[in-house]
């Protein structure tokens, strides 16, 4: 069984930062890619950023040059630095991760979201 257990989120204005956290836990032989995913009321889940396990990273055109992703693998967790935010970034952030833990097949992980809210 594993967990990811993301935080980090909360209210900010235009122009503002911040950086969201998500920690693997539970039966982890490896973690393939970590990424993010957001859900603004109205829309489907999209992609907002994804990371390799060898480091490679790709961003939706909508953050790129704005948002940062990098993970820290001797703690299983993978974070999101958000910079220039707008009211468009507002939205339910989940983090996924395809994880091994010793079976025949690696499983996708869902965490339970985070709101991030850009507002005056």
């Amino acid at each position: 069984q594993v967990q990811l257990v993301e935080s980090g989120g909360g209210l900010v204005q235009p122009g503002g930062s911040l950086t969201l956290s998500c920690a693997a836990s539970g039966r982890i032989f490896s973690i393939n890619a970590m990424g993010w995913y957001r859900q603004a009321p109205g829309n489907q889940r999209a992609l907002v950023a994804h990371i390799t396990n060898s480091g490679a990273t790709n961003y939706a055109d909508s953050v790129k040059g704005r948002f940062t992703i990098s993970r820290d693998n001797a703690k299983n967790t993978v974070y999101l630095q958000m910079n220039s935010l707008e009211p468009e970034d507002t939205a339910v952030y989940h983090c996924n991760a395809q994880i091994d833990s010793g079976g025949p097949f690696a499983y996708n992980y869902w965490g339970q979201g985070t709101q991030v809210t850009v507002s005056s």
